[in-house]
């Protein structure tokens, strides 16, 4: 064979291995770009809820407010929406609970756009559940219809409160001063609110959290705060095991003890387990830690206390009801939050900017509701503004 015959075989045998090569590749990677395209059914992250990024589609239904209750008018807050496959979808096992963030409030959020409902989004972020139901949480992306989501903004906007409107059965009355205002103003109207109460000793402390705090479904058991374990009512005292009355504002933030005032004040005492409680101490609230053993769900470190996903809304929102009843004025300390975690006896409790996102993440449920009637209709004469309107919260501290 010559020289130009070899040339002709070597390059038809290099041609052949080529075409094979592209032949083997092309097709991997055409189906890898159209499977990252194309965006999920609500019906398909339902099905996915394994924190997996994702983009996914739907109609807009309403406000999840809980597991399952989606409010479809006289919305509360902007921070979530619920989305279905269809717009007229009723059933709250076949729709996605997105979270809505700081970022995408202003033209996601219900309470500012309630024209939005029934509308088509789409959406991007993780698979994970919100509410205790399926849900998508942190999106970095959101657009109305059907098409490629916008990117985050550049730089999230600093929403101004709004003035607060009136939905609530008590605003007619009760809080008929403070409807309608918002930071400094409406702090002070709670305030002014709220102080009218009466006050309980110690002693009957006991009594009361055992009416405020009773099993719903067994008249003769409390439900303990972090470990959520239903107790019987007589088991209250010092002993292991037994339950006792939990200063979820830690007494010792303000030094204010016992005697009749914050220290007995209804609004923020709960029972709890008496070792857990002093796994608690006086440590401020944040996330993270080691898992506290008798209480499932709960994590505390060396100066921070993180309670069960149930009850972190409860937790927050104790909080800011004595930042606002307690203002200095009656003899008792200015009660503050703050973003620390190291405040040891002076009178603040953090973390502020994590109570925040409990008291948004997790809304009042009918336990928290009951117990805030509780105390009103038997008890203190007043009532937590934030179970009643969590949305003041960030009208306050926004």
């Amino acid at each position: 064979m010559n020289t130009k015959s070899i040339t002709r075989s070597l390059s038809g045998r290099l041609i052949t291995a080529f075409a094979l090569a592209a032949a083997l590749v092309t097709p991997v990677v055409a189906s890898t770009s159209a499977s990252a395209a194309a965006p999920l059914t609500v019906a398909q992250a339902l099905a996915a809820q394994d924190g997996r990024a994702a983009t996914v589609t739907g109609y807009v239904i309403g406000q999840p407010t809980a597991t399952s209750t989606v409010i479809t008018s006289g919305y509360t807050a902007d921070t979530a929406i619920a989305i279905a496959d269809t717009a007229a979808e009723t059933s709250t096992s076949r729709m996605l609970y997105v979270q809505v963030t700081a970022a995408y409030r202003s033209g996601f959020g219900l309470l500012t756009n309630p024209g939005l409902r029934g509308r088509q989004v789409t959406t991007t972020g993780a698979l994970t559940a919100y509410f205790s139901h399926g849900g998508l949480k942190n999106p970095t992306a959101m657009s109305l219809g059907g098409g490629t989501p916008n990117p985050t903004p550049t730089a999230t906007p600093t929403p101004s409160p709004s003035p607060t409107g009136g939905s609530g059965p008590y605003d007619s009355t009760y809080y008929v001063n403070a409807v309608g205002k918002t930071g400094t103003a409406l702090r002070s109207s709670l305030h002014t609110i709220i102080s009218t109460q009466t006050k309980l000793s110690y002693d009957q402390v006991w009594e009361a959290l055992k009416d405020t705090d009773q099993d719903p479904a067994n008249a003769n058991n409390v439900l303990l705060l972090y470990t959520g374990r239903s107790q019987s009512k007589t088991t209250n005292g010092g002993g292991v095991n037994d339950w006792n009355r939990e200063h979820v504002w830690a007494k010792s933030h303000g030094d204010f003890g016992t005697a009749t005032g914050p220290g007995t004040d209804v609004h923020h005492l709960r029972p709890e387990d008496v070792s857990v409680n002093s796994t608690r101490g006086n440590k401020d609230f944040d996330n993270g830690g080691s898992a506290v053993s008798e209480a499932t769900g709960c994590y505390t470190d060396s100066d921070s206390f993180e309670p069960r996903n149930a009850v972190k809304g409860d937790v927050a929102r104790m909080i800011m009801y004595m930042a606002i009843r307690y203002e200095g004025g009656d003899g008792w300390p200015n009660l503050e939050m703050n973003n620390s975690v190291s405040n040891g006896s002076a009178p603040y409790l953090g973390k502020l900017s994590v109570l925040l996102s409990w008291n948004q993440l997790d809304p009042p449920d009918a336990f928290e509701k009951r117990r805030n009637q509780v105390i009103y209709d038997r008890w203190q004469g007043n009532r937590n503004p934030f179970i009643d309107h969590p949305e003041w919260a960030a009208a306050i501290w926004n």
